[in-house]
C-alpha cells in the first residue's frame, strides 16, 4: 500500500467512520491481481427502446431527473439507432452481448496513451456525428466519444472489471453536472469541486494536483454512486460486484491524478513501467495543433459524453475480440438496427492476439460486422519504427477496417507488422 498518501487524507471524522474508510483503503490496496470473476452470459439479442431522429431548433426539449438532455446528432442515413436506451433494455444488452470473462496482464485503470488526439481530426473526415463507436479499455474511449460524436458506443474488454469501472464512470458522469465535479467526486477531492465551469484543463488539473483526498467524500460519493446504479437505475450487482467497485474507487482515491496504467493491486505504478504517463498527464495532453480536445478539455466535450451516460448510450460488454461471441453479438444488434460500425478503437490489443495466434479470429469478428465504407481502425503502437514518432511511448495509428479485413481473408497478412504497414499516424 502507498502508506505515504494517508496522511494527507484530512482528520477529525468521527472515529469509527475514519477506521472503517481507512481499513477498506488498505484492504483494497493489498488485493491480489488475477483473472476477473466471470458472469454467466445469456444468448439472446436485445431490442433497443426509443427512435431515432433529427435533432432541430423546435424540437420539445428532453428532460431527465429535472435536467435537460443535449440534442442528439441524426442517426446516420437509414440506421435505427435509439435516441436513449431504458435502464432495463440497458442492463440485458449487457448481459446478453457479453461473454464470461478473461484475464488480462494489467489492471489498466488508466490508458498509456498520450498521442489520442492526434488522429481526430483526420477520423473527423471519415465519421461524421450520429455512427456507431466501438473500444477497449477505460477512459481514452471518452476523448474520442467527445469528438466524434457517435450516436451509440460499445466499449469490449476481456476483463469484467472494465466494465464495472465503465459503470463506475457512468454513475460518476451522471452525478457530476461539470468536470470539476467529475474530478472532485472521481478522486475525492473536495477542494476541486467549485472550479469555475470555464476553467482551463491545465489549470483544473492544478488543483487536482494540489488538493488532498478526503475520507468522507469518498465514503459519501461510494454510497452516493451505488444507489445511483443499484436503487436509481435497478441494475443487479452482486456482493462481488459492489467490492470491486469499492477497489476501483478507492485506487483511484489513493492514487490520485498520478493514477496510471501499472497502477493497482501490483503495486508497479513506478520501477520499469516508470514510463508511463499518469492521468493528470493525459488529460493536459493536447492534439497536434497545442488544442486539448480531450473529454476534459472543454466542459462542452464533456457534456456530450456525460449525455451519452445519461441516455444509456455507453454500453460495456465484456469480450475476448478473438472469441466467439461479443463482437458477432454486438454485429447482431447493429444489424437489427440497420446501423454499420464507423470507428473501432483497439489500442494495442492486436499485438496480443497476433502473439496467441487468435487474430483470425478477431478480423473474422470485424468482418462479420455491418461495416462503413470509411470504418476506421484506430490503433496504438509501440514497435519502431511507428512506436514513438509522435515523441510518445505509443503512437495513435489510423487504417480502413475494409482493406485490413479483406486482407486477412485473403491470406495477405501474416503478422502484426503488416497490419502496422498498413496504418497511417495521423
Amino acid at each position: 500500500m502507498r502508506t505515504h498518501v494517508l496522511p494527507r487524507i484530512r482528520h477529525g471524522l468521527p472515529r469509527v467512520v475514519a477506521w472503517t474508510v481507512t481499513a477498506t483503503l488498505v484492504l483494497a490496496c493489498h488485493r491480489t491481481a488475477g483473472p476477473p470473476r466471470t458472469a454467466a452470459a445469456t444468448s439472446a439479442t436485445a431490442t433497443a427502446t426509443g427512435s431515432a431522429r433529427p435533432a432541430g431548433a423546435g424540437d420539445r426539449v428532453e428532460m431527465l431527473d429535472g435536467e435537460a438532455l443535449r440534442p442528439l446528432a441524426p442517426a446516420q442515413s437509414g440506421s435505427r439507432l435509439p435516441d436513449r436506451l431504458d435502464d432495463s433494455t440497458y442492463w440485458r444488452t449487457i448481459r446478453d452481448l457479453s461473454e464470461p470473462g478473461g484475464y488480462f496482464q494489467s489492471e489498466n485503470f488508466v490508458s498509456n496513451e498520450m498521442g489520442l488526439q492526434h488522429v481526430i481530426a483526420h477520423l473527423e473526415t471519415l465519421s461524421p456525428p450520429g455512427g456507431v463507436y466501438i473500444g477497449v479499455g477505460p477512459e481514452q474511449n471518452f476523448t474520442y466519444l467527445g469528438t466524434l460524436r457517435p450516436r451509440i458506443a460499445f466499449i469490449v474488454d476481456i476483463r469484467r472489471q472494465n466494465l464495472l469501472q465503465h459503470l463506475w464512470y457512468k454513475a460518476i458522469f451522471e452525478l457530476s453536472p461539470t468536470r470539476a465535479q467529475f474530478l472532485s467526486k472521481l478522486f475525492a477531492r473536495p477542494g476541486v469541486a467549485n472550479a469555475p465551469a470555464g476553467i482551463s484543463a491545465d489549470s483544473l488539473i492544478t488543483l487536482l494536483n494540489q488538493a488532498p483526498a478526503d475520507l468522507e467524500t469518498f465514503r459519501r460519493t461510494f454510497e452516493a454512486a451505488r444507489r445511483q446504479l443499484v436503487e436509481r437505475h435497478g441494475f443487479t450487482l452482486d456482493s462481488t460486484d459492489l467490492e470491486t467497485l469499492r477497489y476501483v474507487d478507492s485506487i483511484f482515491v489513493v492514487s490520485g491524478p498520478t493514477l496510471n496504467y501499472s497502477s493497482g493491486s501490483g503495486g508497479r505504478g513506478g520501477g520499469r513501467f516508470n514510463r508511463m504517463p499518469t492521468f493528470a498527464q493525459i488529460a493536459s495532453a493536447t492534439n497536434e495543433r497545442g488544442i486539448n480536445r480531450g473529454f476534459l478539455g472543454t466542459e462542452d466535450n464533456y457534456a456530450a459524453v456525460r449525455d451519452m451516460q445519461r441516455r444509456n448510450l455507453i454500453i460495456p460488454v465484456v469480450g475476448d475480440f478473438g472469441g466467439p461471441k461479443a463482437l458477432r453479438a454486438v454485429g447482431a444488434w447493429l444489424r437489427d438496427h440497420n446501423a454499420r460500425v464507423n470507428v473501432f478503437y483497439t489500442s494495442n490489443v492486436e499485438q496480443y492476439l497476433f502473439r496467441d495466434s487468435a487474430w483470425e479470429r478477431f478480423y473474422q469478428n470485424v468482418g462479420s460486422m455491418p461495416l462503413d465504407t470509411n470504418a476506421a481502425f484506430i490503433r496504438s503502437a509501440t514497435n519502431a519504427p511507428y512506436g514513438g514518432s509522435q515523441g510518445f511511448l505509443m503512437t495513435q495509428l489510423t487504417s480502413s477496417i475494409q482493406e485490413i479485413v479483406k486482407a486477412a481473408q485473403a491470406g495477405g497478412i501474416q503478422g502484426y507488422y503488416q497490419v502496422l504497414g498498413m496504418s497511417r499516424p495521423d
